[in-house]
């Protein structure tokens, strides 16, 4: 048990947020990249050939922990071969729709009441996100009216950097006004999420497993104190006063 933490910082995709299956919005989103890049293409196509060359992106982000600005995304990684000035200025409608055009993203199941219950326990609440875009988190927060339940949002899109390379987290932490010691690091990529916040120092971190996701694979590097299988577990772990009790955690990740 600890007694002083004053922040807990959420990953945003699979942790706070799932992709869920939305035909029509999806292929609307699809039909909008190829009217703008190659408007006598088959959308599904079209986005398929554009999802394998972001794959390739993918490799070269992770390898360096970065992100590129959407510009850059577009026009050296995913459709070099159009002229930059018909491609440069859609970058951003571009982006946002290749998100989109996946599923709708919606928050999860207990996700905002817990965060509600949190902020009224006394913890501050933050995000921290490996997230292509400048448009669609700024939206969704103005949408959902739930801007002020986080004390900052850190993306990767913005800040340039990628977890788990310990600078984005340290931009969350300053911009919140907490030590990593005050801090307990929530998410699904242990890799990525868990190593991160392990190496900016926080004093706790907690994995998320949830009943549809993969089975995680578990290090003894990147085990976290404990896991959650549904977002509300949280409140047990986060009793208030400062408290974190990552033994009311499951101990073992229900994958394993």
């Amino acid at each position: 048990m600890l007694q002083n933490i004053k922040a807990v910082f959420l990953d945003l995709g699979g942790t706070f947020r799932e992709v869920n299956e939305d035909r029509a919005y999806s292929l609307a989103a699809r039909k909008r990249i190829a009217e703008i890049l190659c408007p006598a293409a088959d959308p599904d196509s079209y986005y398929e050939y554009i999802n394998k060359k972001y794959d390739v992106y993918r490799e070269w982000a992770l390898r360096w922990t970065c992100e590129a600005p959407e510009e850059e995304l577009w026009c050296r990684w995913l459709v070099p071969e159009l002229p930059r000035e018909a491609v440069a200025p859609h970058a951003k409608e571009l982006t946002y729709c290749f998100r989109a055009a996946k599923g709708r993203r919606l928050v999860v199941p207990h996700g905002i009441e817990t965060v509600r219950e949190l902020r009224k326990r006394g913890y501050l609440v933050g995000i921290i996100s490996d997230l292509v875009g400048t448009v669609e988190i700024d939206e969704w927060l103005d949408t959902d009216a739930i801007r002020d339940l986080f004390c900052t949002v850190k993306q990767s899109s913005v800040t340039m950097l990628r977890k788990p390379h310990p600078a984005i987290y340290y931009q969350a932490l300053d911009e919140a006004g907490v030590l990593p010691a005050d801090s307990v690091f929530v998410g699904d990529n242990l890799q990525r999420d868990i190593l991160g916040a392990k190496a900016a120092g926080f004093a706790g971190t907690i994995g998320v497993d949830y009943p549809a996701t993969a089975p995680l694979k578990i290090t003894a590097e990147n085990r976290p104190d404990g896991f959650i299988h549904d977002f509300a577990d949280l409140l047990a772990i986060f009793p208030g006063d400062g408290v974190y009790l990552p033994e009311q955690a499951s101990q073992e990740a229900k994958t394993k």
